[in-house]
């Protein structure tokens, strides 16, 4: 409902203004019916458990007012795959909308389907029929993964007159040593729950179905040794991701079961530029300002050349921002814009003026794609400088006429205490104008998090952060993390210390990827 002012508020001037006011209107207008489309329905959903028959039936004949969409539906819906050989001669098929075609890289499995001998023979004239081509349907398969056990024969030499002499073959360097598990278990345990989310207690029943007993407790116990064999890794991605221009970062609150009960610790992100593609996770105990500070030490630049630290407006920052030791705050209009969104249903004039200025300069970042740092900045001080400059008057206005604790009051607060560094995004084109690339590499763990509920301990809130670390910039690069982590598991055991940047994962994918071989199989 619009409050008391809405139709005394003086509409903008400017057209493009009025535009984004409009579009930003009709988005909340979609939000609010959707919103109560889905309230509707749990009313309905709740009315009927307390209300109505537990039997889920429907009248037949409400069915028939459907059947004619139900019967273009099936008969819209694209047929399997198919191509028929040979078929030079035939026109191409036109791209449509129906399923897409298996991946070519997939193996294939030919299977032939022999015709009937009586269908051999021609019905009219009684001669053979003879083969001209065949029809080819895909049909996309899956097979169980499998486990199986390397026997490891190490054969046994002596001399067979003195009985001296023994000598036994080398054995290759395993992971943990004396371990059971191989590399590829490793990493199927490390990746299905921190790329996948499945907790060890789920892992340990698809095991079973297996055939193959393993206990959390033991997988526990590889985890936490897979976190220590990778470290040399992690921290040298740290130290890359340190060298950054510029580095996103923020945190999302853990459970963890301590000796004295539960408490709450904080999973940290920092992500580095493109120059240096890493995503690197922490944990710390609690979400005091010295986690990040030890983190981000050696962060720092000049006055001509700074660095740049992009977060939330969360205090803990605030020893790091100096302008002496070149490290330059940026905050985040995705932040901003949220402080508005929530305010738009107790002061739809402010909340959506200020959404609509958002708009704007989202509009001008969606026009930068593709563009250099230089030409992106250029753009930006040509059309975004101008909105800018309009909502800094606005707010100052608005500082006066709000109600400092309403919603809106707190957005324009938040939006005037963050200003300058809101506008910091404008001194460099390399820079981004929200945060949204530390948000979603939280993500992972904010769904892992619903599933495994809390973390064992600090150790395990470390051991967690080294292997969050490695799967997300594995998945940065578009690699698939258990063939990565399998081959690091394969060769940090012999791998030369002075050499360790040859499996960072760019460095991995360049290099060491095109000369794998497949994994073995039984």
């Amino acid at each position: 409902m619009m409050n008391h002012n809405a139709a005394s508020t003086k509409l903008p001037d400017d057209l493009a203004q009025c535009h984004a006011l409009i579009d930003e209107l009709l988005s909340s207008l979609r939000q609010q019916d959707l919103e109560k489309a889905r309230l509707l329905a749990r009313v309905e959903h709740l009315l009927r458990q307390l209300y109505g028959r537990s039997a889920e039936k429907v009248d037949p004949a409400q069915l028939l007012l459907f059947a004619a969409e139900a019967t273009a539906a099936v008969g819209a819906e694209a047929p399997q795959t198919e191509t028929v050989e040979p078929g030079p001669e035939a026109a191409p098929k036109k791209k449509g909308h129906g399923r897409k075609k298996p991946p070519v890289e997939l193996p294939h499995l030919p299977i032939e389907h022999p015709v009937p001998e009586s269908e051999k023979v021609c019905a009219q004239c009684g001669a053979q029929k003879k083969r001209i081509g065949q029809k080819v349907t895909e049909q996309l398969e899956y097979a169980p993964a499998s486990m199986f056990v390397i026997d490891h024969i190490q054969p046994v030499f002596a001399c067979p007159c003195c009985q001296e002499g023994v000598t036994v073959a080398p054995k290759p360097a395993q992971p943990i040593a004396k371990g059971l598990p191989g590399p590829g278990m490793l990493a199927q345990v490390v990746v299905s729950k921190y790329a996948d989310h499945l907790p060890l207690h789920r892992q340990e029943d698809i095991f079973a179905r297996h055939g193959v007993e393993l206990s959390r407790k033991t997988m526990c116990g590889w985890v936490l040794a897979s976190a220590k064999i990778l470290e040399p890794v992690v921290e040298l991605m740290k130290d890359q991701t340190l060298a950054s221009k510029v580095i996103h970062t923020d945190d999302t609150p853990v459970n963890v079961r301590g000796p004295g009960g539960n408490y709450q610790g904080r999973f940290w992100v920092y992500v580095g530029d493109g120059q240096h593609p890493y995503t690197v996770y922490d944990f710390t105990p609690s979400r005091r300002r010295d986690g990040p500070a030890a983190f981000l030490d050696g962060f720092a630049g000049t006055k001509e050349d700074p660095r740049y630290l992009q977060a939330d407006a969360f205090g803990g920052y605030d020893g790091i921002y100096a302008a002496e030791a070149g490290v330059l705050e940026v905050a985040c209009w995705a932040h901003t814009r949220r402080k508005f969104y929530d305010a738009r249903n107790s002061d739809v004039n402010r909340a959506h003026q200020a959404l609509a200025w958002v708009r704007m300069l989202y509009d001008v970042e969606r026009d930068a794609k593709g563009f250099d740092a230089q030409q992106r900045r250029a753009l930006r001080l040509e059309r975004s400088k101008p909105v800018l400059d309009k909502m800094e008057q606005w707010l100052d206005t608005q500082l006066g006429q709000v109600l400092p604790k309403s919603p809106a009051g707190e957005a324009v607060t938040y939006a005037r205490n963050q200003w300058q560094a809101l506008l910091r995004y404008l001194d460099d084109g390399d820079l981004a104008i929200d945060n949204n690339a530390a948000e979603n590499a939280l993500r992972g763990i904010a769904i892992g998090r619903k599933n495994f509920l809390f973390v064992g301990s600090d150790r395990g809130g470390r051991a967690a952060a080294t292997l969050y670390s490695l799967v997300r910039s594995a998945k940065r690069h578009a690699l698939d993390p258990f063939i990565y982590l399998r081959d690091l598991f394969l060769r940090i055991p012999t791998h030369p210390g002075t050499d360790i940047h040859l499996l960072l994962p760019d460095h991995w994918k360049r290099d060491i990827l095109p000369t794998l071989d497949s994994p073995p199989r039984p």
